[in-house]
């Protein structure tokens, strides 16, 4: 083991000077010093020297080590916040902004609420000027980059620094694939390293015909249009195989500024931005300058097919239930519905022919199971988008009726039952018939067909408001309903979707009925079986219904909606004539009409055996392909002398006596004396039917002022 270099022991002597021994015993005296040491001479080491550490010098290739071990952290952490903050897995999926297309029942689209989106491309089967036109004027060296192009953005740097034009953009074809993985458009600088760590991302995953394909499939090109599929078919009505260097350079300008550029509403700027692009092409290599010297600017063609409409009144309606039935949109998606064109188109008509002035109106058409095939929610969707099928809350006045008749019938009542059609007071309520008149007792049925008032409140206290408000709810309505007898007139608000709904429960022999618009799909699940039965509407009691709406559609006050084939349904009007209301089936269809003012004032002369009643039968004649009802013509007395049974004036015993103007009755006849002499003959059965049919056109008659109206509660 070497010696340590200053133990006493070891060191050696020195000539020529005093120095007593050291005597380890001895205490140290520093009183007195030991002579200074002379200096060794650098250049001749001797054991001191040669025995002492080295000293420690710094190296430049650590500081470099030091430095780079720094950035693999950065990048490390740069990674994990990357991870945790991008949309790494959103940017491998197809990327296109969320659309929902409707679909017809017999499968045509009827509504997009969404951008048009083409169908994905594949790059390397497209021709190359097409894929060249883009390259050139966004990414000329997409093949060699990384997702980053350095060159690019420093020459774009330079120009936006020394230029005093517009500024250029440095962003790679990938980095602006990259950029659509993200929802928002923040120009953060976190976003924009996110941006080329995504960038760097895609460029690992995918290869070079994927990047760009992905990208010609959703970029946006104006006009609510994405993808190069939807582009050329929109604005050259092409396939994108089939598109010229022309079309081509006009589609690939236009993804700098496509709402500016877009040709349908600047057709300039975007064939001088085709110039550039072509410009662009030959400048390097695409093309030859003399091709370029050829291109002559691209032609529109658009595409005439008629857009579908991004709203409507059954698109609005159906479109939440259709996103919940596509789940999470993040592509175009399709949603079949239950609309039928033709009824839709029929119901459109019928209101624009309706002559409704200021007033509006609504129209549902459902089968008996709720399929609605028809939806109209105003006169105008472009003025006022307001479902007023769906949305509005009125009163539906007597055709609440229905739930009153029906716990009538579950009371055990018939048609036949008696009813007291006299004023009648319930606490401090004292409803009244329109007309102000009354007829004593009388049937079930004719009370509900000339919608007295008195009737429906007698037999709301005769079997309880509770057991109405349950009928009501067995039908399907939910909306609230108070505990009082003025329900017997419709005094609680409902929608009319939810009020025809109730009707179809009686042509569907079952209840309730739920209104949808989306084609049910599969099998249902065992929860929605359990929670949503349907009850059977027993024999007995649905003819009884029938029996009663029958009646009041064919002659009571519902008879302007009577058509060829049986006809059931109610009228209703609310107090002071606010709505008018016809809902009835017939056929196959369940229709609703309600008519009124949105502010809820009155309208003069309104009521629901008017406008709603010849709405609806309009639109079922159109429908259902049928005529309206043709009162029976009164048979002609046949004449005849020679027969014995004749009534000419020699019968009579008035023998060249000239009968007095006007009419004579007896022998169960009526004659009536025309001013020439000329005599018709009726039977005194068809002048009492006519009496009787006059005395309805009463009945129906618009309330006057001083008098409550049809249905007032």
């Amino acid at each position: 083991m070497r010696p340590y270099p200053f133990s006493p022991a070891t060191a050696p002597s020195t000539s020529g000077a005093n120095v007593p021994p050291t005597d380890p015993h001895r205490p140290l005296d520093f009183g007195a010093l030991p002579p200074r040491v002379p200096t060794p001479d650098p250049d001749e080491p001797d054991e001191y020297t040669t025995n002492l550490p080295v000293a420690y010098r710094g190296s430049r290739w650590r500081w470099l080590l030091r430095i780079a071990g720094v950035g693999v952290i950065l990048f490390v952490l740069a990674v994990i916040w990357l991870v945790f903050t991008a949309p790494l897995s959103k940017s491998l999926e197809p990327l296109t902004p969320p659309s929902i297309t409707l679909l017809a029942s017999d499968g045509k689209p009827i509504a997009r609420r969404g951008a048009i989106i083409g169908k994905p491309v594949d790059a390397a089967k497209l021709p190359g000027d097409v894929t060249n036109a883009f390259l050139a004027i966004e990414d000329r060296r997409f093949n060699s980059h990384w997702g980053v192009d350095p060159r690019g953005i420093a020459r774009a740097f330079w120009h936006n620094v020394t230029s005093d034009g517009r500024n250029q953009g440095g962003s790679t074809i990938t980095q602006q694939l990259a950029k659509n993985a993200f929802l928002d458009s923040d120009r953060t600088a976190g976003r924009k390293i996110r941006e080329v760590l995504i960038a760097f991302w895609l460029e690992a995953w995918l290869s070079k015909n994927e990047i760009l394909s992905r990208y010609l499939s959703n970029v946006y090109f104006g006009d609510n249009v994405y993808g190069l599929s939807a582009a050329a078919k929109h604005y050259f009505n092409r396939s994108p195989e089939d598109l010229s260097i022309a079309q081509s350079a006009m589609l690939a300008g236009l993804v700098k500024a496509p709402s500016k550029l877009a040709p349908t509403v600047n057709l300039s700027g975007a064939r001088d931005r085709q110039k550039l692009v072509v410009a662009a092409m030959a400048a390097g290599g695409f093309i030859t300058p003399a091709e370029a010297a050829e291109v002559r600017p691209a032609r529109l063609a658009t595409n005439r097919i008629k857009p579908l409409p991004d709203g409507t009144y059954f698109a609005d309606w159906v479109l939440p239930e259709a996103r919940d039935r596509a789940g999470e949109i993040a592509q175009e998606t399709t949603v079949k519905t239950t609309l039928d064109r033709r009824l839709q188109t029929a119901a459109e008509r019928v209101v624009r022919s309706a002559g409704l002035r200021d007033a509006q109106v609504a129209l549902v058409a459902m089968r008996p199971d709720g399929r609605v095939v028809a939806m109209v929610g105003g006169k105008n969707y472009a003025a006022s988008p307001f479902n007023r099928a769906v949305q509005a809350k009125r009163q539906p006045g007597s055709t609440f009726k229905l739930f009153v008749y029906l716990a009538a019938l579950r009371s055990g009542l018939t048609p036949e039952s008696m009813i007291e059609d006299e004023p009648v007071t319930i606490a401090d309520w004292s409803p009244k018939n329109s007309d102000g008149r009354y007829a004593g007792n009388i049937t079930l049925r004719r009370a509900f067909a000339k919608s007295s008032n008195v009737a429906a409140a007698r037999l709301t206290q005769q079997v309880g408001v509770k057991n109405v408000i349950r009928a009501a709810r067995d039908l399907g309505i939910t909306a609230p309903i108070p505990n009082e007898a003025t329900i017997a007139l419709g005094s609680s608000s409902m929608s009319l979707l939810e009020l025809t709904a109730a009707y179809a429960a009686v042509a569907a022999e079952a209840y309730p009925v739920r209104a949808r618009g989306i084609e049910e799909a599969g099998e249902r699940s065992w929860y929605k079986s359990l929670t949503d039965r349907s009850h059977p509407l027993s024999g007995t009691l649905r003819e009884g219904m029938l029996d009663l709406l029958s009646a009041s559609a064919e002659t009571g006050t519902g008879r302007q909606a009577a058509l060829s084939v049986k006809t059931y349904g109610k009228t209703g009007t609310t107090s002071d004539n606010r709505d008018a209301l016809f809902v009835g089936f017939a056929g196959d269809l369940v229709v609703g009409v309600w008519v009124g003012n949105d502010d809820n004032t009155p309208n003069a002369g309104l009521s629901g055996g008017g406008i709603p009643a010849r709405i609806w039968r309009d639109f079922m004649m159109r429908a259902l392909g049928v005529g309206p009802a043709v009162a029976p013509e009164p048979e002609p007395a046949v004449v005849d002398p020679d027969a014995g049974n004749g009534f000419g004036i020699d019968d009579l015993g008035i023998d060249g006596v000239k009968l007095p103007e006007g009419e004579v009755e007896g022998l169960g006849l009526n004659l009536r004396v025309g001013p020439d002499g000329s005599i018709q003959v009726n039977r005194a059965r068809d002048r009492e039917r006519d009496e009787g049919r006059d005395d309805r056109r009463r009945d129906d008659r618009a309330p006057r002022d001083d008098e409550p109206a049809e249905d007032e509660f």
